[in-house]
């Protein structure tokens, strides 16, 4: 485990709702300079992905004002359905074993995912899935699945987090704690999905970064032996301000960090490719499989009918 470690350290917003989608490129999810060495999955590994589904809307009008330029959508009974096909299909095909998703509005939604998807259905009492609604009318949410037992969960949107200027704000989602049941050990996840660029308020999104940092570190003095790892759709990109405070004091390793940016880009915006979706492992808590990140994207740039790719990457539990 140390050794894995060690090779790892070795290596090492969405801005509106206007996008555009990147043309079929050869080199999209491969470095094209560099021979491509297949990763074999250890024995004993779990696959963790992320995945912004976006604006996963049930067919109830919450708000009073649907579909057309509303901000909520009403999609028909038909629409729902094919859309809760494609994004089980493309969650399926990720083959994780845990998946943070962003952007499902409510529970109703997370039902329709794991209706079609019997790996991630709760059993009995065991539970495999977990919405983190914050009970906004129309909100998109963060959510969980698990092929593993849910052991115990909590929330933090409600914690008080403090801006560079010195004002107070809270996490514009909720950032939603799972703690798991898995092969080796235990397993605590974090699924995140930080201020958008949309109507910008950078400083919030600096907050939230900040705090999740010192959030995850309390997990881990917590939960000692644990494999420990958050990641969702950050909404800012490598070498930026609240990525930077995320990384802040070395609690956090980027597990992208150690492929090439042609690999990495998660979003399109007018052709600009972002890497602003993440997956974080403490460093205490677990090792990385160097190599094993990836980013799942069709043609277009997306995935499933999202406009974000998928991130995902094998780690191995804590020895």
């Amino acid at each position: 485990m140390a050794t894995l470690l060690g090779l790892v350290l070795s290596l090492a917003g969405c801005q509106g709702r206007d996008t555009d989608f990147a043309p079929e490129d050869p080199c999209s999810t491969r470095d094209c300079g560099t021979p491509e060495v297949p990763i074999v999955r250890p024995e004993g590994s779990l696959r963790i992905a992320a995945f912004n589904v976006h604006r996963f809307f049930d067919t109830v009008c919450h708000s009073g004002q649907c579909g057309g330029s509303s901000y909520e959508a009403l999609p028909s009974d038909e629409a729902f359905a094919a859309q809760a096909d494609r994004l089980a299909s493309a969650i399926d095909a990720l083959d994780a074993d845990v998946v943070l998703l962003g952007e499902v509005e409510t529970q109703a939604s997370l039902d329709a995912l794991t209706a079609r998807l019997p790996r991630y259905q709760d059993t009995g009492a065991i539970r495999r899935s977990l919405l983190g609604e914050t009970g906004g009318t129309a909100s998109v949410d963060v959510a969980v699945l698990s092929a593993h037992p849910i052991i115990s969960y909590r929330g933090h949107r409600d914690r008080v987090l403090t801006r560079p200027d010195g004002s107070t704000t809270r996490f514009s989602r909720e950032l939603l704690e799972a703690h798991l049941d898995t092969p080796g050990g235990k397993t605590v996840v974090f699924s995140a999905h930080f201020r958008s660029k949309v109507d910008d308020d950078p400083g919030r999104r600096y907050a939230e970064a900040d705090a999740a940092r010192a959030i995850v570190a309390d997990a881990v003095r917590e939960s000692p032996g644990a494999l420990v790892v958050l990641g969702g759709d950050l909404n800012d990109v490598p070498g930026s301000e609240p990525l930077d405070a995320l990384e802040r004091d070395g609690v956090l390793l980027r597990v992208s960090s150690d492929r090439p940016a042609s690999e990495t880009w998660t979003y399109s915006y007018f052709g600009d490719r972002q890497a602003i979706d993440h997956l974080y492992l403490a460093r205490d808590g677990g090792a990385y499989v160097p190599g094993s990140f990836k980013a799942a994207r069709d043609a277009r740039g997306g995935y499933g009918g999202s406009d974000h790719a998928a991130v995902s990457a094998d780690f191995l539990p804590a020895r």
